[in-house]
């Protein structure tokens, strides 16, 4: 048995596009994104929370600062050369990053609310499930694989996050209806 929370946090305007498409996504576009975050524990805190959401706001400016009027693109961007001409010009800020779009915010959103959180809760709370969403008909969904292990290690006394990538997780992408 576990108890879940959930938290619903702005992003900020970003830019961002899919070098790879043969739609008009190929070009520079943005949404003012948003994620809702899942957290779990399977015992409540002192206070009887999953998760003090007071204790969010530096989680809240490391989201920001990586989505708020920036432009992400992906490495694998054939002009990844030139977006780091404009940032080095000053007309973008630039994040690179291992992919875009949603599914990709979403992973990296999860990553670093669950080390996060986990770091803040002192192993006893994971973040298990993140949704972006571009807009109210779309999301994606990065969900944690449960039987997989912390992601957080503690070194001397730096706590440093490890890859996850390749730990078995999933994406999910969804179409709200709006009916």
């Amino acid at each position: 048995m576990a108890f879940i929370s959930t938290k619903l946090i702005e992003l900020g305007s970003c830019a961002f596009r899919q070098p790879n498409a043969t739609s008009h996504c190929k070009y520079i576009h943005g949404y003012q994104l948003k994620a809702k975050f899942w957290f779990q524990a399977k015992e409540l805190d002192s206070n009887d929370w999953v998760v003090d959401f007071g204790g969010l706001k530096e989680l809240k400016k490391l989201l920001k600062n990586q989505f708020d009027h920036t432009m992400c693109i992906s490495e694998k961007d054939p002009h990844l050369d030139k977006f780091k001409s404009l940032a080095r010009d000053g007309i973008c800020d630039l994040r690179v990053m291992n992919g875009v779009g949603i599914e990709k915010f979403a992973e990296w959103c999860h990553s670093a609310a669950d080390n996060f959180v986990q770091i803040i809760t002192q192993l006893r709370c994971r973040c298990v499930k993140v949704e972006v969403f571009e807009h109210q008909d779309n999301s994606a969904i990065y969900k944690c694989d449960k039987s997989k292990s912390s992601n957080v290690e503690k070194s001397s006394n730096v706590e440093k996050s490890v890859d996850v990538e390749s730990e078995g997780t999933w994406i999910e992408k969804t179409s709200h209806l709006g009916i």
